[in-house]
C-alpha cells in the first residue's frame, strides 16, 4: 500500500492517467491526495471530474479556489468560463456537484503524521484550530441547498485580510475559504497579500511565503499543498511540500509517494496530453 499525492489537476486528465500507470496505482489498496483545484484551464475538466469521482474511497480531495468557483457557478452566483460551461450542462452534473460539495477543505491523516490543503495553513493556527475551521466552511458546503448561493454570494473579496478568532458570519466563512484556497503569502501575524498572484515574492518586506514562519502548532506533521505554481515544487523547509508545478501552463504534473518522499512527474502538451 502506497499514498500518492498529485499538484493541481486543472482539468489536465492524461497527465494524471500517465503517473497512476507509472507507479501502477492499484485503487484497491494504493490512495490518491488530491490537492485541489481539480478543473478550469485543462482541456478535460469534465472528464478529470469524473474520473476522480469513480475512485471512490481510493482518492482524498480537498477543494481548491476553482473548485469553489465551479460550484458557485453551478448555484446561479457566477457566470461560467469556456473552460466549465461543459460541465455545467453536463448530464450528470447535479451528482457531479453533489460529490464536490462533501468534499473538505482540509485532510488530515494521523497514521501519516500528514496534512493537506490546497494553499496551506497560516502560520497563526495550530492543526487543531484548522481542522476547526475547516469543518465550519464544510458544514455550509454540506448544508441545505436552499442556503448555498447566499455562501457563494458573499464567498468572493479580499476582506478581512487577517484572521481574527472574533469573526462571525459571511466575513469569517470568507477568510477561512481565503486562507486554506487562495493564501501564498502573508505577514508573521498571519494577514494575507491576496493581491500579488503569482510571484514568489513581494514587493512588501512585511510579506513572505506562509510556510517561512515558524508554527509550532504544525509540529510532527508533514503538509502536502498546491496552488502555486510559481514556487515549481521548490519549498526549502522540512515537512513542507509544494506540488503545484504547472502542469496546465505547459509545465509538469507532480506526485509525490507519501512513505518515502519519492517525486515523479509527467510533462504534458497544450492539448493535456503527456509528452
Amino acid at each position: 500500500m502506497a499514498t500518492y499525492a498529485v499538484g493541481d489537476l486543472q482539468g489536465c486528465l492524461a497527465p494524471l492517467q500517465c503517473l497512476l500507470r507509472e507507479v501502477d496505482f492499484d485503487p484497491a489498496k494504493d490512495k490518491l491526495w488530491l490537492v485541489g483545484d481539480l478543473v478550469n484551464r485543462g482541456p478535460q475538466s469534465l472528464e478529470t471530474l469524473r474520473f476522480v469521482k469513480s475512485l471512490g474511497d481510493s482518492v482524498v480531495v480537498v477543494l481548491g479556489n476553482h473548485d469553489l468557483h465551479l460550484l458557485a457557478i453551478y448555484f446561479g452566483v457566477r457566470q461560467p468560463s469556456r473552460g466549465l460551461l461543459e460541465i455545467i450542462g453536463a448530464p450528470d452534473v447535479d451528482e457531479l456537484m453533489s460529490w464536490l460539495r462533501q468534499q473538505p477543505l482540509l485532510h488530515v491523516d494521523r497514521q501519516l503524521n500528514a496534512a493537506m490543503s490546497h494553499a496551506g495553513i497560516l502560520p497563526t493556527w495550530s492543526l487543531a484550530k484548522a481542522q476547526q475551521f475547516a469543518q465550519e466552511v464544510a458544514a455550509v458546503l454540506r448544508g441545505p441547498r436552499s442556503e448555498l448561493p447566499a455562501f457563494f454570494r458573499s464567498m468572493y473579496g479580499n476582506e478581512p485580510a487577517r484572521w481574527r478568532e472574533a469573526l462571525v458570519g459571511d466575513d469569517r466563512l470568507r477568510a477561512i475559504v481565503n486562507a486554506f484556497t487562495r493564501m501564498r503569502l502573508c505577514t508573521v501575524k498571519g494577514k494575507l497579500d491576496l493581491e500579488t498572484s503569482y510571484s514568489a515574492v513581494s514587493s512588501n518586506p512585511k510579506y513572505a511565503p506562509w510556510f517561512s514562519y515558524p508554527n509550532p502548532g504544525l509540529e510532527g506533521v508533514e503538509l502536502i499543498f498546491g496552488h502555486w505554481a510559481a514556487l515549481q515544487g521548490v519549498v526549502d523547509v522540512p515537512g513542507i511540500y509544494g506540488l503545484d508545478t504547472g502542469c496546465v501552463w505547459g509545465g509538469a504534473m507532480t506526485m509525490l509517494r507519501l512513505e518515502d518522499k519519492q517525486r515523479f512527474s509527467c510533462r504534458c502538451s497544450e492539448s493535456g496530453e503527456p509528452l
